[in-house]
């Protein structure tokens, strides 16, 4: 009897970036490193239709794209496919576009130099529920979050299921409120528990109450 397979799954990746030559170069480079690119995006419509028909497990978004910028998009992200991952890539080290990143639900911000093993350690812990920067990002990152409150690091929508929460609203209710599915109320359930560093329902309900906007 042959031993069970108990390789993990490859990756699934999105490139999203309005330069072809910067997705080929990153491409090529992901895929030496025997990760998966299901798919290129060019702008923000094209990034959005992918990630509906191919359910990527991680999105490399360029933040400074024309039309929508990459900021933005990762908010829409964010609020549309929560499941999804995104790993911010830019020229900037401007750390106010890394706090806006953060803030619209991204869960890395790396430099478009940083050396390919950077970047597939950065797919690795970003996959792994863990938020990841620049080596040069991470030490003003952990200065401005830790004199930051929690809630400064919620999405405004994840801000607005926890007033839910705070009222007593189930998940299916929040869902008929929103017009979200109840599998996505119930991802951003678990990413404030994350965000929060909460472990159980009762904790973040009590939470929710204790911050409820008035």
């Amino acid at each position: 009897m042959s031993a069970p397979d108990t390789a993990r799954p490859v990756a699934r990746l999105l490139l999203v970036d309005d330069h072809p030559l910067v997705r080929d170069g990153l491409r090529m480079r992901l895929e030496a490193a025997d990760l998966s690119v299901v798919g290129e995006a060019g702008n923000a419509d094209e990034a959005l239709a992918l990630a509906a028909s191919l359910e990527p497990d991680l999105a490399l978004m360029d933040v400074g794209m024309n039309g929508m910028n990459g900021i933005t998009l990762a908010g829409v992200f964010h609020e549309r496919f929560p499941g999804i991952r995104v790993l911010m890539l830019s020229m900037h080290d401007n750390i106010e576009y890394v706090t806006q990143a953060v803030r619209a639900g991204a869960s890395g911000y790396l430099l478009k130099d940083s050396p390919a093993s950077e970047i597939v350690r950065a797919i690795g812990v970003v996959l792994a529920g863990q938020t990841f920067f620049s080596e040069g990002l991470a030490a003003r990152m952990i200065h401005a979050t830790a004199t930051a409150s929690p809630l400064d690091r919620l999405t405004p929508r994840e801000r607005d299921i926890l007033d839910a929460l705070a009222e007593g609203l189930s998940s299916k209710q929040i869902a008929q409120q929103t017009g979200l599915s109840v599998r996505t109320v119930e991802t951003h359930r678990l990413n404030l528990k994350r965000k929060l560093e909460i472990e159980g329902q009762a904790e973040l309900i009590k939470f929710a109450v204790e911050h409820r906007r008035r």
